[in-house]
């Protein structure tokens, strides 16, 4: 099941959403987090930090779960 993260503005990078969706604790985290997980957004892997992310969007991250990007 789709969890649905919800942000406020015209997109959100996906260092912020790791921490916004709780997947990390802190924003530091997010390159060490990358670079130990697969990260898929829309069906293609991305480890990007500053990958921009659009209302839409959808992020898989195996072991930890499914999210959609909403407004």
């Amino acid at each position: 099941m789709d969890k649905n993260v919800k942000i406020e503005t015209e997109y959100i990078t996906l260092g912020q959403f790791l921490k916004l969706s709780d997947v990390i604790q802190s924003g530091g985290m997010a390159k060490w987090f990358l670079s130990e997980h697969e990260v898929y957004i829309n069906g293609i892997q991305d480890q990007r930090r500053g990958r921009k992310l659009h209302e839409g969007d959808k992020v898989e991250i195996p072991g930890i779960g499914q999210f959609v990007i909403t407004r």
